[in-house]
């Protein structure tokens, strides 16, 4: 199979010879024998590359989650980046003067609250406003394209780890959620993709032969990423989801947890595709550094039968139910909102959790889902 960067390489490039190109892009943004994208557009003949723009962890996976990143020169090639993760997500006009056209590139993870999405959704916008072409070069969806789940992000909880109303998983490349974002929510930018050759839809990415690059500092790998739509919904609470340990998002734990009792307990639910491992570690950053945690860590035993949402409350509402004391959700902000509604799109589910009560809602994300699924049809790319 080739990726869209390797597509447009082979079949497109005089198309966009003599314009002055920008490309939002990072350490994942390299071809099939993994040179950057940066070096392919900075050192060819006939492409004039006038401006890079980093997305969250920086051009070079430099910066932590959430860390600022400063606009600056870069070293090797002597263009400047500017920062879509500092000051503002959203490029100026002064941004996108040095450019006629924007490139994208990166690789998501399949999941709604990874960042990229939305820096590629405020770059399609800001083109739009200005007048820029955006193109995207295609790249695969990680944990396939197949499978949807989750509810659908409600317009009061709506941030930058859930834009849209789109679900936990979304089951999209991101060149099919540019022609969702661009023909279903409104941002009626000039818009290009060039799509993948010999991608399928039921593909997880290790099956591509591709190289996995990690997007960033955190996302280890494909089980990683099954997880994630689940498990990321850790980080709205008081346990650790792994940060700052060799496997974030697979392993949870707390210094407060039973890691056996719990382990048993989730086992004994049966869920399909996923078994828990008692597991003890410490934490090199972020919440409980430098203590003990006991905890879980998951396993995934079938990545084609796993319902990582349902993996993920499954657990919580376990741990709510064995440590009602002690499982908080963490607020922030003078208004105090809680990280976990943002996350899960809603403010009903932290009740269910501690009630147990998540499979109501579990229900509901069936539904809407579906719907999703039938909105994105028009936009899919790949069989």
């Amino acid at each position: 199979m080739k990726i869209g960067l390797d597509v447009f390489f082979e079949k497109d490039l005089s198309k966009f010879k003599g314009e002055r190109i920008g490309l939002v892009t990072n350490m994942t943004g390299v071809n099939h024998r993994l040179i950057p994208a940066i070096d392919l557009f900075h050192e060819h003949p006939d492409l004039h590359l006038a401006a890079l723009y980093g997305p969250e962890h920086g051009i070079r996976a430099s910066a932590k989650e959430g860390e600022k990143v400063e606009t600056f020169v870069d070293p090797y090639t002597n263009v400047p980046v500017y920062s879509l993760y500092g000051a503002s997500k959203k490029p100026s006009k002064e941004m996108l003067d040095p450019v006629d056209v924007i490139f994208f590139d990166l690789q998501d993870i399949g999941a709604r609250y990874y960042t990229f999405i939305y820096t590629m959704a405020y770059v399609m916008e800001a083109c739009a406003e200005h007048g820029k072409h955006f193109v995207v070069l295609d790249r695969p969806n990680p944990i396939s394209g197949t499978a949807v789940e989750g509810n659908l992000v409600e317009e009061e909880f709506r941030s930058f780890v859930g834009l849209y109303p789109i679900p936990n998983r979304h089951g999209l490349t991101v060149g099919e959620l540019a022609l969702l974002f661009k023909h279903e929510f409104g941002i009626n930018c000039k818009l290009t993709v060039i799509p993948m050759e010999g991608w399928s839809r039921k593909l997880y990415y290790d099956e591509t032969g591709l190289f996995w690059i990690p997007p960033s500092p955190n996302t280890t790998g494909i089980d990683m990423a099954a997880l994630y739509p689940g498990t990321c919904l850790v980080e709205g609470t008081n346990l650790s989801e792994g940060r700052g340990t060799t496997r974030p998002f697979e392993y949870v734990g707390a210094p407060y947890l039973d890691g056996y009792r719990l382990a048993r307990a989730f086992n004994d639910k049966q869920l399909p595709g996923v078994l828990a491992r008692p597991i003890s570690f410490v934490p090199t950053y972020q919440k409980h550094k430098d203590a003990v945690c006991e905890g879980v860590q998951l396993h995934v035993v079938d990545r084609k039968t796993i319902h990582s949402l349902k993996t993920g409350l499954t657990l919580l509402e376990l741990i709510a139910e064995m440590y009602p004391d002690d499982l908080g959700f963490i607020q922030f902000g003078e208004q105090q909102r809680y990280i976990f509604d943002l996350l899960a799109g809603t403010n009903r589910v932290r009740d269910l959790i501690m009630k147990g009560k998540t499979q109501v809602f579990l229900e509901q994300c069936e539904e809407q889902a579906e719907d999703f699924q039938t909105r994105s049809t028009p936009y899919l790319l790949y069989k």
